[in-house]
């Protein structure tokens, strides 16, 4: 059993990490944690809100306001086509072209897209740190680097660099200067926060506030304005999601991948076409 349930690290301890990256990446994101990424994707989306040039753009769109759960809907779709299907494949080319359309409407620094894109690798390996059932293997780390990497140059991010450490070390030192608080950061937090909070039933929106700010770090909770959670909730909430890790250990591996497009999407009950996924040229959509 314990075998079986380590078959895909096994495999992947075999991958070449540059060349097979997307078939590593599948494997990781799909089959051995795609709870664990989708949460950490989650988190790393909150961190790219604390950059007020970024913040000010999409407070500016008013689609965190009028349309957030559509808005969270079609990130996880584009995540989820290119995470399953590959960015070369019909489907992946599909959902790249939608998204440089949707960001061609917009003037964004390079530096901004060159942050956001960090994050998708570096989140999901901090979050494996702490509370994964099992720690991603060097190959994963790698594959997770070198994935994104070709994704940023379909986007036509410019000066991505050319090695895990050097993009780490862009990630840290763009947080350590551009995060501070801003009036917009605060706005789209709280909509991400009550759209969070949205998918639970009215009566524990209360409760579960304190459980949003613990899953953040200071950084984030001050970039935002939000209230610090109490050590105790921090350390509880912790522990909740490392007793999870070890129980996840024993249960069998998943035999169907697991993306976001795998599950119903709330904003497309009746299912979606690429192409019309994102905010309409017109804003009604």
């Amino acid at each position: 059993m314990l075998f079986n349930r380590y078959k895909n690290l096994h495999l992947i301890q075999q991958l070449d990490p540059e060349r097979d990256h997307y078939q590593i990446y599948r494997l990781m994101f799909g089959y051995d944690f795609p709870w664990e990424m989708m949460r950490s994707l989650e988190v790393a989306l909150m961190r790219t809100y604390c950059i007020p040039s970024i913040s000010k753009l999409l407070d500016k769109t008013g689609e965190f306001y009028h349309r957030s759960q559509k808005r969270y809907d079609d990130t996880g779709i584009i995540v989820g086509e290119i995470g399953k299907w590959g960015y070369d494949s019909d489907r992946g080319k599909q959902a790249m072209q939608r998204m440089n359309a949707i960001h061609a409407r917009f003037k964004i620094d390079n530096a901004d897209f060159l942050y956001v894109l960090s994050t998708f690798i570096y989140d999901p390996i901090r979050w494996n740190a702490s509370f994964g059932w099992r720690l991603m293997c060097e190959q994963e780390k790698l594959a997770a680097f070198y994935f994104w990497r070709e994704v940023g140059k379909r986007m036509h991010i410019q000066n991505i660099p050319e090695t895990y450490e050097e993009f780490e070390r862009y990630n840290r030192d763009y947080e350590q200067e551009n995060f501070r608080y801003s009036d917009t950061n605060r706005r789209v937090g709280e909509a991400t926060r009550d759209l969070f909070l949205s998918w639970f039933p009215g009566w524990m929106g209360s409760g579960l506030k304190p459980l949003v700010y613990a899953l953040l770090d200071d950084t984030i909770l001050n970039a935002f304005g939000f209230e610090h959670p109490s050590p105790f909730l921090r350390s509880l909430l912790a522990n909740i999601l490392k007793l999870r890790a070890r129980l996840l250990r024993f249960f069998p591996p998943r035999n169907q991948p697991h993306f976001f497009i795998d599950y119903p999407i709330r904003s497309y009950p009746n299912g979606y076409e690429i192409a019309n996924i994102g905010p309409a040229e017109n804003g009604k959509r």
